[in-house]
């Protein structure tokens, strides 16, 4: 079915919406998800495609933003302590299609030296024939505009927009905290609009023009030549950078091999700057900036002849925002160009999903720049909550602190809570123990009893459900618990009271980026903290869908958000094949990569509230293809000879039904399942060793020194491995038990949190193939 047209209004496209789901999936079966977001154009161009203002957007602990600017598309890095969002955006060259590069041939004459920023004019024709065009947003810097604007506060054309909605109606809330930078931060909607406007004239100042590129770049990325090859792409006019120490462990490789105008440290002292590396490029400091732009703002409008020098246009809803490059869990990083209708689109239909309050408080320790994290910002922002962000090392004692109604993050960090509250539990003593672990287990069975008659039992038949049979399950639930409901309520007081007063989240747990483990997502449904699990890419800026507070089904990422459609096409048959080889179809349709289906609609019976909602199953690109399968043998015995005919039929596992199994082994840190062309399947495992000790200690195994010998821990993760897979479709062969955990700045994860398999692979491609032999 298609998108609603431009002027059919959102009813039409809440209707789309709400059917495209089933109409679009004739059939349950997993298979490749491909999702069709209306009336919104999604700018997509891998790295060696991308035009001159191809850039790259990071920044560990940053805010990015689309503010006001010259108009150039680029991506800024501001520090947390000073979350001013970037400005910058360009009109797209085309609606729905791929950029082609450009040679970049203004990159020169964009930059401007800081001191020539505002030459005087000679004449007032001079003035007029050197008028530099540069754009702004249109509510943000109305004043900008010859004979101002006429947006309004609740009609927003350009992301930055929302900075002057939130100043005028939340101006004294506070809008931001960060408590560890120095100093600490704590700033209300008005002192942060004033930053942003600060920073983003510092820029022009300092000379970015209209199609100049910053190049923000983290210091957590492990490969030089990833770097180097990102920057080459983005051509850009300036490097930011977010410490000194990152800078210089650049400086040798990288810098030699770059041509950037100047630098921006975000953090930390300039003097810590190695000097001969940036030789006669000048440096500037975060502070640096903000003071240029106070001093340029009031110039612009203290002056009659700066008026006359630069001419502002609007913002347009289709110019481009920003273009983040990822490459995910694998492959080379492209860049993703997303548009300010892209982002807006986000901003205006998250609340559905999230119906936070003025004042609620948010805590966030994702790393800004990520497209998950920012377009959580911009909606936070928007609606005048607190955001407050905490890093992993201080989590659990600011989630105690700050008691936040929501906490934004990915499944690894409610995996982290999950195992930290097991250990507490374990910890007690043996009657304390016994009674919790019960408890809980009752929990789970009354939470089952009540998704029966609820209706919110996830199932893919699509043969209608007998009336007399659902009656008598329905029946038999609402016998199970009102039994069991004394006991959930007990449990609510004598174990989950203590529970959430350790962790907050009052109201709902925000998890994207990855899978969330079933056993984790029911546990907290058990113990009565809810967590929505959602779904998004970059490339679809980025949320496509997530469970709703009224109907947050387990083990479903919920409903498309609107205006957004969702298909599955058959892997196996190729339904759509010229979507196989690139991100978008002939029709338009984005193909994801990621394995799903999507609920039956059913009038009646125990799924008839789940009908619509999308699942998820794993990454097409994750399946791991044994060598080996079905073994058929056919003897034909032809003229007295025997020939023996054996055929290999290669099964297809997906690695993440062992993997979640495994993790919650408490002994089992991180696992990676392993086997691509294998006869059978391995894992590399990163070990918990302070619970192996533990667990050795209680079985007695540990040396005459105090240590436990290799082959012993092999042994017991092998036991433990074997234990918790039982149940699982494959079982794991051989074991790598590696030392180093996988991190995000050793490059083995992803800034979400996810494994990188290929690299992981990488790393360790001898020891697997010793493995294997």
């Amino acid at each position: 079915m298609r998108p609603p047209r431009p002027g059919e209004g959102h009813e039409a496209a809440r209707r789309d919406t709400a059917t495209s789901a089933h109409l679009s999936c004739p059939s349950p079966m997993p298979g490749v998800v491909a999702l069709y977001r209306s009336r919104l154009p999604i700018y997509s161009s891998r790295a060696s495609e991308a035009n001159e203002m191809s850039l790259w957007i990071a920044g560990t602990g940053a805010m990015l933003a689309a503010s006001a600017s010259s108009g150039q598309m680029a991506g800024l890095c501001v520090p947390r302590r000073s979350p001013t969002p970037p400005l910058l955006a360009r009109r797209g060259r085309g609606r729905g299609r791929l950029l082609p590069r450009r040679p970049a041939t203004l990159l020169r004459r964009d930059l401007r030296p800081a001191a020539a920023a505002s030459p005087p004019p000679q004449s007032a024709g001079s003035a007029i024939e050197h008028q530099v065009r540069k754009k702004c947003s249109p509510l943000l810097e109305s004043a900008l505009l010859p004979g101002g604007s006429d947006s309004t506060l609740h009609e927003w054309k350009a992301v930055p927009d929302i900075w002057r909605t939130a100043a005028e109606k939340y101006a004294d809330l506070v809008a931001v905290v960060d408590p560890y930078h120095e100093p600490p931060t704590e700033w209300t909607y008005t002192q942060l609009e004033q930053e942003i406007l600060d920073f983003s004239q510092g820029l022009r100042a300092i000379g970015i023009m209209a199609t100049g590129a910053i190049n923000v770049v983290r210091g957590t990325r492990s490969s030089d030549e990833e770097l180097f090859q990102i920057y080459t792409h983005s051509e850009s006019i300036a490097l930011v950078v977010d410490s000194p120490q990152f800078f210089n462990r650049l400086a040798e490789s990288f810098m030699s091999r770059i041509n950037t105008r100047f630098i921006v440290l975000l953090w930390g002292d300039k003097s810590c700057i190695d000097s001969q590396a940036i030789k006669d490029i000048p440096l500037y400091g975060y502070k640096d900036i903000i003071e240029l732009g106070r001093e340029s703002r009031n110039a612009l409008f203290l002056s009659d002849e700066q008026g006359q020098q630069d001419v502002f246009e609007s913002i347009s809803p289709e110019d481009v925002a920003t273009l983040i490059y990822t490459s995910g869990t694998s492959g080379t990083p492209k860049g993703v160009m997303l548009t300010h209708r892209n982002l807006l689109h986000q901003i205006n239909n998250l609340w559905e999903i999230v119906p936070a309050e003025p004042g609620d408080r948010f805590l966030s320790m994702l790393p800004t720049w990520h497209a998950y994290e920012r377009a959580c910002e911009y909606f936070i922002f928007s609606y005048g909550i607190q955001q407050v962000y905490t890093t992993v090392k201080y989590l659990k004692e600011d989630l105690q602190r700050y008691q936040p109604q929501y906490i934004i993050s990915v499944p690894l960090v409610y995996e982290t809570l999950y195992i930290s509250i097991h250990r507490q539990i374990s910890s007690s003593s043996a009657a304390r123990k016994i009674i919790a672990l019960s408890l809980i287990k009752i929990s789970f069975l009354y939470m089952e009893a009540k998704k029966i008659y609820e209706g919110t039992v996830l199932s893919n038949n699509l043969v209608k459900p007998s009336v007399i049979a659902y009656m008598m399950k329905w029946l038999w639930a609402r016998l199970v618990a009102a039994f069991l409901w004394p006991l959930h309520n007990l449990a609510k007081i004598l174990v989950y009271k203590k529970i959430h007063s350790a962790i907050g989240i009052s109201k709902a747990g925000i998890s994207g980026g990855g899978s969330l483990p079933m056993h984790v997502d029911k546990f907290f449904e058990a113990i009565g903290i809810k967590v929505q699990n959602g779904y998004g890419l970059t490339e679809t800026s980025p949320v496509v869908a997530a469970r709703r507070p009224f109907c947050n089904v387990l083990g479903t990422v919920g409903h498309p958000i609107k205006h957004t459609e969702i298909k599955i096409f058959d892997i196996e048959t190729g339904e759509n094949p010229s979507a196989t080889n690139e991100a978008f179809d002939q029709e338009g349709w984005f193909s994801t990569g990621d394995v799903g289906w999507i609920v039956p609609h059913h009038a009646m019976g125990p799924s008839r509230q789940c009908g619509g909602m999308i699942v998820l199953e794993g990454r097409a690109k994750d399946t791991i293809v044994l060598s080996t399968g079905n073994l058929v043998c056919a003897i034909i015995v032809y003229l007295f000879l025997l020939t023996l005919a054996i055929s290999f039929v290669g099964e297809n596992v997906e690695p993440a039904e062992i993997e979640e199994a495994a993790s919650r082994s408490t002994l089992i840190n991180q696992i990676v399942v392993i086997g691509q062309d294998q006869r059978r399947l391995g894992a590399i495992i990163v070990p918990n060793n302070d619970e192996v000790l533990a667990e050795a200690k209680r079985k007695s195994i540990l040396g005459e020194d105090g240590e436990l010998a290799k082959d012993k821990v092999m042994n017991m993760l092998y036991d433990e491995l074997r234990t918790w897979t039982a149940h699982c479709s494959f079982r794991v062969g051989p074991i790598l038990v590696v030392d180093e955990p996988f991190t995000i700045d050793n490059g083995l994860m992803t800034p979400t949190m996810k494994i990188r398999r290929d690299k992981v692979t990488d790393k360790y491609r001898r020891e697997i193939e010793a493995l294997f032999k």
